[in-house]
């Protein structure tokens, strides 16, 4: 599918997309420290489980609202709402008003509304894609995003520690431009939304009907139990690369610390932010390679040995004492991810109905939300057990993620094949 076909939503997304992931992957991967640093390990880990707890409410209601009022709307809703939090954010962290805890608020209100984000533009996709070039559509998605994780921590790393407040501004600005092209060229793609008599008996639900409506939504979906070992194969290899802003950070600045690449020396921050670019090169590089040759093979075997491969990488990380040995899990730990670009989403299009889209793609998206409240304790068990127990952990994790993909499919296909 050439780009000068693609339905004119994805080419302006795809821009503005662009200049907001660069601007906020360059302060993304610095948080942990900059939280661990102003508040302390273990109160940075219960916050982070706090904000990622509230936006799982926010990702059961994301779907709904993407498929009953629309994807742009949904999306321009949150563009607006994640501006607004780095904007509290950026304030918060002048030196005139420095307050760690009001900055960790703003940072939260962005979470929340980034979570109703991705249901609309992943549905937004869906919608305007046939089905077979959606995985080259979602594959170039995702190597734009890792063009930013390339550019924004390099960014980050020399400008982040300085000049906080000015890095989090540019956040706010992409937000708004992207909030604007989205207002003067996007267009709705939702089927109820574009339904008038629909979309009128919907709003005159109240919020309460609504959400005891959507948990009714969604305990059905979750009755579907290919669709449910999904969701908890998902959760539980995402405490796998979810450590990369995570437990990663502070094990190089704590552990590996100041070091010389090529004679080049670089600080722990630095040399963080380096390993990141790398992760972010090697997936915006090899993206659409790995998913042409990933296609080759059966799903099933991709998304277990993938599993595998994350946990190999989490383990090398967890013994790298130098900087050559976080490079070199690094390198493993982005062929793992790689793997599985572009068919994930796929296979959830593949099995939703077109009418509840988004709300799988929102339930998809709990793999990483329910990721995200479980991910920081890795933080405060690395304060209790050390840092190589609990990259073993994680490890063991991936690996039994892997057997379940692996029983996830096949349950998959014997389905396919009866009907």
């Amino acid at each position: 599918m050439k780009f000068k076909t693609w339905d004119i939503n994805l080419k302006v997304r795809l821009f503005g997309e662009a200049l907001l992931d660069i601007s906020f992957w360059a302060v993304f991967p610095f948080l942990t420290i900059y939280f661990s640093d102003s508040i302390g390990r273990q109160t940075t880990s219960l916050l982070l489980i706090l904000s990622q707890a509230l936006s799982v409410i926010t990702a059961l209601l994301g779907g709904y609202f993407a498929d009953t009022y629309g994807r742009k709307r949904m999306m321009s809703i949150s563009v607006i709402g994640e501006g607004a939090g780095f904007l509290i954010f950026a304030i918060a962290a002048t030196t005139m008003f420095h307050s760690p805890y009001v900055a960790f608020f703003g940072f939260m209100v962005a979470s929340i509304f980034m979570s109703f984000y991705q249901p609309a533009s992943q549905a937004m996709i869906a919608d305007v894609v046939k089905p077979e070039h959606r995985s080259h559509v979602y594959s170039i998605f995702y190597m734009m995003i890792n063009i930013a994780v390339v550019i924004g921590p390099i960014i980050g790393a020399l400008v982040f520690n300085n000049y906080t407040s000015q890095t989090l501004l540019a956040i706010v600005l992409a937000d708004l431009l992207l909030l604007i092209l989205l207002t003067k060229f996007g267009h709705e793609t939702a089927p109820m939304a574009l339904d008038k008599e629909l979309r009128k008996a919907q709003r005159e639900k109240k919020i309460g009907t609504v959400l005891m409506e959507q948990l009714r939504n969604y305990k059905l979906i979750f009755k579907d139990k290919v669709f449910f070992l999904y969701i908890i194969a998902g959760v539980i290899i995402s405490q796998s690369f979810m450590q990369l802003d995570l437990l990663f950070p502070l094990y190089i600045t704590e552990v590996i610390g100041d070091s010389s690449i090529f004679s080049i020396q670089l600080t722990g921050e630095q040399l963080f932010g380096f390993i990141v670019s790398i992760n972010g090169f090697c997936v915006a590089l090899l993206t659409v390679f790995f998913t042409r040759l990933m296609s080759r093979y059966r799903e099933k075997l991709v998304f277990m040995n993938s599993s595998f491969l994350y946990g190999i990488a989490i383990l090398l990380f967890g013994i790298a004492t130098g900087p050559w040995g976080a490079i070199l899990a690094i390198i493993l730990f982005s062929f793992a991810e790689l793997m599985t670009v572009g068919i994930q989403q796929n296979f959830v299009a593949k099995i939703a109905p077109d009418n509840k889209r988004a709300m799988y793609f929102s339930a998809a998206g709990l793999r990483y939300t329910f990721g995200k409240v479980i991910a920081p304790l890795a933080i405060t068990l690395s304060t209790l057990v050390g840092y190589f127990a609990t990259f073993a952990t994680i490890a063991v994790l991936a690996v039994i993620s892997g057997f379940i993909y692996f029983y996830m499919y096949s349950l998959y296909e014997k389905q396919d094949r009866a009907k």
